[in-house]
């Protein structure tokens, strides 16, 4: 028996169908949402995050979207601080509380904590960003699998951001990201979760990006990138260097025609994706369920809620 609050996570891979199926479940729950994803925390960010419609929302509260402007800081720690009260108050109300997104780091702060990491050296950083714009972010992974392969193994080449944090982690520690990771242990647990992790065919998650990715640009993704840059928003921010953004800068700069951006998005989300999958998989907390099998999941969730 436990007092901490109980949660329902819904993670999965992007497109696999967790919007849907966490309004769902809210609506037969009476609960609220509050979202798991990285992205859909910035203002004017829509289309590209696929960020849920009123409409798809069906009048269920989603929580933690629309936070934070593209040019704002916000980390794991910054969500874990949001997040954790906002689940106090759900339960407190006798109220359903599904977190829901595929950003695996953010559920797991939210979770089970986060490790102790040295403050930003801004000399340093900004000598990385330096080198990276001379010669790109591939040189700078392979220093960092020199020095953290663990670390490089989980982070994309194309990731500068990370990769740069964890080269400054080296710098400023003479340790790695990695064995800061390990000796934490990830023990500051305030909750009570149940983990559901969305199971969905390579083949069928695959054309649902596809479609996806059509979908965004059909739908504005140029535009909303245009509107975005020209209040000021620099191409170089971690936002805006997010999957669909950085393939619409190039696409605005001439770079690239409209069918050779379009494919790149649906390449990089399919990696993406399966990073998303690496991750989730080494976390055997979590059940794997399929998201059409909605009423086997909505029992399981009922069993959980109703334990003791």
């Amino acid at each position: 028996m436990t007092d901490k609050p109980k949660c329902i996570i819904i993670a999965g891979p992007t497109a696999s169908g967790k919007t849907w199926l966490s309004v769902k479940l809210a609506l037969a729950l009476d609960g609220e949402v509050i979202n798991a994803d990285s992205m859909q925390v910035y203002r004017a960010m829509d289309i590209g995050t696929a960020k849920p419609t009123i409409e798809e929302q069906r009048g269920v509260p989603h929580l933690l979207m629309d936070v934070v402007d593209p040019d704002e800081e916000f980390n794991a720690a910054i969500y874990r601080s949001l997040a954790l009260p906002l689940v106090t108050d759900i339960v407190s109300r006798k109220k359903a509380c599904l977190i829901t997104g595929g950003t695996g780091l953010y559920i797991k702060s939210l979770t089970k904590g986060l490790f102790n990491c040295p403050a930003a050296d801004p000399e340093f950083r900004e000598s990385m960003y330096r080198l990276c714009e001379a010669t790109g972010s591939e040189s700078l992974h392979q220093q960092l699998r020199l020095i953290d392969p663990e670390s490089a193994e989980r982070i994309h080449p194309n990731d500068r951001f990370r990769i740069i944090r964890a080269l400054e982690i080296n710098h400023l520690t003479s340790g790695t990201r990695s064995k800061l990771i390990r000796e934490h242990g990830f023990s500051d647990i305030r909750l009570n979760p149940l983990k559901i992790c969305l199971e969905v065919e390579r083949d069928i998650l695959y054309k649902r990006i596809n479609e996806r990715s059509i979908s965004m640009v059909d739908s504005g993704l140029a535009d909303e990138t245009e509107r975005l840059l020209s209040k000021g928003f620099s191409p170089d921010l971690k936002s805006m260097q997010s999957i669909g953004y950085r393939h619409m800068i190039r696409f605005l700069l001439g770079a690239w025609g409209i069918e050779e951006t379009i494919y790149n998005i649906q390449r990089d989300t399919r990696r993406y994706a399966k990073r998303q999958l690496t991750w989730f998989k080494a976390d055997h907390e979590y059940i794997w369920l399929r998201p059409d099998n909605f009423n086997v999941i909505l029992e399981r969730v009922k069993e959980f809620l109703m334990e003791q």
